[in-house]
């Protein structure tokens, strides 16, 4: 079956007084990551790993904002809308906890109760998007610290329509910008569909300029928005500064990898001159969270690679800052340094997390140090001061030979330490199936596919990318125990399967047959010399992953040696197959973990309807509870001021996970 992404646009997918330092410390939690430099971190220290066994539901807020539809699991239908995906993470604000619903309608409900206080609906035409999601909102402190101003404080709310707005935490009425009523990302955008350019992650906050980049749909066109990162004066309104992620004037031989020696020379495209558009089209973008050191006046963001995803002969070069880690100068947008940790991506290995901050005590001294994960299963660590990996990181030689057109980088670079979080299958007797049927299955599958690794580019025969697009490691990102110097990742295992079809064959009822089990997508990736087809999932006929399990993990690594401490399979197959088969440890998931003082560990994220806690120093699970259906934003935790802490979660769904749609968010705190 085939459907046109360009009606589901591509999957795969702070205040002063709230902007904190690179780790900071808290017991509430006023942004959606905790920290303004990423982290997931609560001084919270109410709930232990002795008595965390006694959390029960303590309450729970629906919004009715959700919709059955179509879902990656079951088999797409072009004719009807995808089921919704909630995603969110809340955020507390004074006394009430602040969410986004799929449908960006924006929510305060009582952190004690739950019960709503506010609700704000934009005017947005959701049949525009096919999966509508919203991943939280934001906050930020008026710098006249009046508390009888309206507006003192504000809640910055990102909306699908690629607009900001500001709302009272208070009341939940509109706030303007100085006189700007609303921030409009569209402005400076050459004409465009409203799903190929949305925006669904809350954006960033140093002082008083709001940082945000944009979501640019995958595989539509070589000609989609650009993905400019822009900084706004939050008194004003007015644009600061923006950065477009094109290249230098020249290249750097360190950073081209052309099959082609005519082409390792050429020039890139120079920078833009005018402040404000226009910008120019398919260039990498920032979808993800942007973190904040405001100690250094950095602001470090995540890029995802250049489009389309999958071939990438017409890029020229333009691709010299995707799927990397760019450091900025605050005030200007000016970069410091960059780091790539995919060259020429033609696999959709964009860094899909918040970097985060870290500080720790090695006998070298104090090192300011950067933590990313990807997509591959690495976690690059970095001096955020240089941008220098802090551990050896070898560039490898990888499969070569790709598509006409198209080549493939000689190298990759791999990080020495920490290993890599990811176990690849290498042959087809490592397929797995819940039978020997299926197993059989997959392994007649595997024999017709290219497979050579994490890096096997897309073929005409049809390509295993394991991992997925969806990770090793997605938005979610790492949790950071600061006190324990212990990085907390949650890995996905599973693969997808891509095809790449000549323009002639892509406007076709009916092309080659199927080269895996399962629905697929089949997406234009216009002015390219072809279209892609992808099964979004390695799976047998019974719908099981083709891999062998654990198909998730959750591990800690010490970031002052850069080794892995513990890995541990997360969550069950329970809620993704038959009973007996509900018992299989290691779930496939998207979300993210977050850690308290008390040395626990919190995560649901998993296919299964749990949220777990875990020991952070051993991964020992020592509670779960039920959830009515999956979650994949983040738990919150926070303290309120009778010494009572809550843990929170969004359970919504997700489409391409296969998991029912839902709109509860559930609070758990100690029983006695």
């Amino acid at each position: 079956m085939k459907t046109r992404p360009s009606s589901i646009i591509a999957t795969c997918w702070l205040a002063c007084l709230f902007c904190g330092t690179a780790v900071g410390q808290n017991a509430d939690w006023p942004l959606p990551s905790g920290q303004a430099g990423g982290g997931h971190f609560s001084t919270a220290t109410t709930i232990t790993p002795e008595n965390v066994s006694r959390l029960k539901v303590a309450w729970t807020h629906r919004s009715g904002d959700f919709r059955k539809g179509a879902n990656f699991r079951d088999g797409l239908k072009s004719e009807g809308p995808l089921q919704s995906s909630w995603q969110a993470t809340p955020i507390l604000a004074g006394d009430n906890l602040v969410i986004c619903t799929p449908f960006n309608r924006i929510i305060a409900v009582n952190a004690a109760t739950g019960e709503q206080q506010w609700s704000y609906t934009p005017d947005i035409n959701l049949d525009d998007y096919a999966m509508p999601r919203c991943r939280g909102v934001t906050q930020w402190q008026h710098p006249k610290n009046n508390s009888s101003l309206t507006c003192q404080t504000i809640i910055i709310a990102p909306l699908m329509n690629a607009k900001v707005i500001g709302l009272d935490a208070r009341t939940g009425e509109r706030c303007n910008f100085g006189a700007v009523a609303e921030i409009n990302l569209r402005e400076g955008l050459r004409p465009h569909a409203p799903g190929d350019y949305t925006l669904n992650t809350p954006p960033a906050i140093l002082g008083n300029l709001i940082i945000t980049g944009a979501s640019v749909a995958d595989n539509i066109s070589t000609d989609v928005p650009s993905g400019v990162v822009r900084a706004y004066n939050l008194l004003t309104g007015q644009l600061t500064w923006d950065w477009e992620p094109i290249p230098p004037t020249r290249i750097a031989d360190d950073q081209q990898s052309l099959a082609d020696d005519a082409l390792t020379k050429i020039a890139a495209k120079p920078g833009l001159e005018t402040q404000g558009g226009p910008y120019e089209p398919g260039t990498s973008n920032v979808w993800s969270y942007i973190s904040i050191d405001e100690t250094l006046n950095r602001v470090y963001v995540p890029t995802g690679n250049t489009s389309p995803d999958y071939y990438g002969g017409h890029r020229a070069g333009s691709d010299f800052y995707s799927s990397s880690v760019v450091a900025l100068e605050g005030n200007t947008g000016k970069v410091i340094w960059h780091y790539q940790t995919v060259h020429h991506d033609i696999w959709d290995f964009d860094v899909p997390s918040q970097p985060t901050l870290f500080d720790v005590t090695t006998e070298g001294g104090v090192v300011h140090g950067l933590a990313q994960t990807t997509k591959q299963g690495y976690v690059f660590l970095l001096d955020r001061t240089t941008g220098k990996p802090l551990f050896p990181v070898i560039e490898q030689p990888m499969p070569q030979g790709t598509v006409a057109g198209d080549y493939t980088a000689a190298t990759q670079p791999v990080p020495s330490k920490p290993r890599s979080l990811l176990d690849l299958p290498g042959d087809q007797d490592e397929v797995w199936g819940l039978t020997f049927w299926d197993r059989k299955a997959c392994a007649q599958v595997l024999e017709g596919l290219r497979y050579e690794g994490p890096f096997t580019p897309a073929s005409l025969e049809g390509s295993l990318h394991m991992p997925s697009a969806f990770g090793g490691q997605n938005w979610g990102g790492p949790a950071l125990d600061p006190n324990r110097n212990l990085l907390i990742v949650n890995t996905q295992h599973v693969g997808t399967v891509v095809q790449l079809l000549p323009r002639e064959d892509c406007d076709a009822d009916t092309g080659p047959a199927p080269v895996a089990h399962g629905p697929y997508l089949q997406e234009p990736s216009e002015g390219t010399p072809y279209c892609d087809r992808r099964w979004l999932g390695f799976v047998s006929p019974l719908g099981a992953p083709c891999s062998p399990p654990p198909w998730g993990t959750l591990a800690g690594i010490d970031l002052v040696t850069g080794e892995v401490q513990w890995q541990v399979p997360l969550g069950t197959s329970r809620d993704m197959a038959p009973f007996p088969f509900w018992y299989i440890k290691g779930s496939p998931n998207i979300g993210g973990p977050v850690t308290t003082a008390s040395g626990l560990t919190f995560i649901a994220a998993t296919t299964d309807r749990y949220v777990r806690a875990f020991a952070t120093e051993t991964g020992d699970e020592l509670w779960k509870g039920r959830l009515p259906t999956t979650s994949h934003g983040l738990p919150i935790t926070y303290e309120l001021s009778n010494g009572e802490q809550y843990v929170v979660v969004a359970a919504g769904g997700h489409a391409a996970l296969g998991t029912p749609p839902g709109d509860h968010l559930i609070a758990f705190k100690l029983k006695p």
